[in-house]
């Protein structure tokens, strides 16, 4: 079916699904109606539609939750399920469980002149201090979690000088290193050594410059990523959804050697599936003996889990490309033990606006994978929100699943019997922080609230960024 004529279909009917969980082989039409950009388009022009109300009404003036200078407030113990960082002020009251406050700066204490927060990573010094990276429209600002919890701002990277300003800005580590790419064209991917911190007085934030960078790699179509994986122990870098998909790596998976950050250099691209939204890369240790070992990515394709062998970086080895009932949009995941790997969490970003599958009544869904056989995941059940929101990001760190739920904030999931009980029906919410007190009499299905957070912190702090007020320091304190 051409792709004008697929264009003309509804996408009702494309995602019309039933609400059981399962795989399913994909099809051929639906797939090639996602190859043409439409969804995504149509994904995008929601969250602009979302973000320009939401600046109508003055959301991303983040001074009016901090200006640089005030009294901080002290840590607030989640009480009774609320965290009321400012008593008597609904929108300084957080709803809670098992999760205390620890701080918050505003974007604008963060230096930042547009707000808009996306993503964030975090770096461990040697030394055991912790720093963290938070994305704004403008760049990205650089701050420290001290050891009772206080976030000390310590300056900030603007964006490459030739990209104008772009909510699309994600973060991912390398050792010392962090690298940022953007959806901005011209921006190219910037790695910056995080180590430069350690002698940064905090009461003389250094603005960093382009020339500050350890590295800066570029090759790339017009300068844009919609995001950047990394696979430490092969020591190589991912450019994904590199607009345009017309180009010859098909906005796939885009390789680059990290062995000398100071030159990274292009490695080829794997462009046999088109388009990859998210990934996570690593080397494959788990049952599947036939692939122990390998160089793996798992693909967050859109309307597909595709999994790569990129063993060979100038080629196309997909060992499965599966979807499942109710797919929308296949966003990003997580495997559940990078040791041992069996199962994956995958976070669907349009099922809940488009009222598909088990995300049909609003309520964010994890979807449980089975990938103890990577020619053949099985999709083996799922867990449904309480909070009505739009999943986004997770990660998970010893059995916990950690996920920016948008408006319903930070979640937390406890996974650890996927291995006895594939289902998920032992799968529990141990905790959350809800970030986002506008909705909380009325809970929105929208684009508000948390992006991102950052969990592997050993001390247990977790930073969250969110997309109108700023970066929130949190604490998980149940069992």
């Amino acid at each position: 079916m051409k792709a004008a004529g697929l264009a003309a279909l509804s996408l009702a009917g494309l995602f019309a699904q039933s609400v059981s969980a399962k795989e399913l082989r994909p099809d051929f039409a639906v797939s090639e109606y996602y190859d043409t950009g439409a969804v995504h388009e149509q994904l995008m022009a929601k969250k602009m539609e979302s973000w320009s109300r939401q600046s109508s009404k003055g959301a991303y003036n983040s001074t009016k939750w901090g200006k640089p200078g005030r009294k901080r407030a002290d840590p607030v113990r989640c009480k009774n399920g609320v965290a009321a960082v400012v008593p008597g002020d609904p929108l300084q009251t957080f709803q809670c469980n098992s999760i205390d406050f620890y701080d918050f700066l505003s974007h604008a204490e963060l230096g930042s002149t547009t707000g808009e927060g996306s993503s964030s990573w975090g770096w461990t010094a040697p030394n055991g201090r912790e720093f963290v990276v938070v994305a704004q429209a403008d760049g990205a600002a650089f701050a420290e979690i001290t050891s009772v919890g206080k976030l000390v701002y310590l300056g900030r990277l603007p964006q490459t000088p030739e990209a104008q300003p772009s909510i699309w800005r994600e973060i991912r580590g390398y050792k010392n290193f962090i690298l940022i790419g953007s959806e901005a064209e011209k921006h190219g991917v910037q790695i910056f050594d995080m180590s430069k911190l350690l002698k940064v007085d905090p009461k003389k934030p250094v603005v960093f410059t382009q020339q500050d960078l350890t590295g800066f790699w570029n090759d790339l179509p017009i300068g844009r990523s919609h995001n950047v994986v990394v696979n430490e122990e092969k020591q190589y870098g991912v450019a994904v959804g590199a607009a345009p998909r017309s180009s010859a790596c098909r906005a796939g998976l885009i390789f680059f050697d990290l062995k000398d950050p100071t030159k990274p250099q292009s490695l080829g691209c794997a462009a046999g599936d088109g388009y990859v939204h998210d990934a996570q890369c690593l080397v494959y240790r788990g049952p599947d003996a036939k692939h122990y070992g390998k160089d793996i990515c798992f693909g967050f394709n859109e309307d597909t889990l595709t999994i790569y062998d990129v063993s060979v970086k100038n080629a196309t080895n997909i060992i499965s490309r599966t979807t499942y009932e109710g797919a929308s949009y296949t966003h990003q995941g997580w495997v559940t033990n990078a040791d041992w790997i069996e199962f994956l969490l995958v976070d669907d970003e349009l099922d809940e606006a488009n009222g598909a599958g088990p995300g049909a009544s609003g309520f964010p869904v994890t979807f449980f994978w089975d990938i103890r056989s990577l020619e053949a995941p099985k999709q083996t059940g799922y867990f449904r929100s309480k909070a009505k929101s739009i999943d986004h990001n997770q990660f998970v760190v010893n059995g916990r699943a950690y996920q920016s739920n948008y408006g319903a904030g930070l979640r937390v999931l406890d996974v650890s019997s996927l291995p006895r009980d594939p289902t998920g029906g032992r799968v529990k919410e141990v905790g959350f922080f809800d970030i986002y007190p506008e909705d909380d009499a009325d809970p929105v299905v929208d684009f508000v609230g948390t992006w991102s957070h950052y969990p592997f912190f050993k001390s247990g702090f977790i930073l969250i960024n969110t997309i109108e007020r700023g970066a929130f320091v949190v604490k998980f304190s149940g069992k």
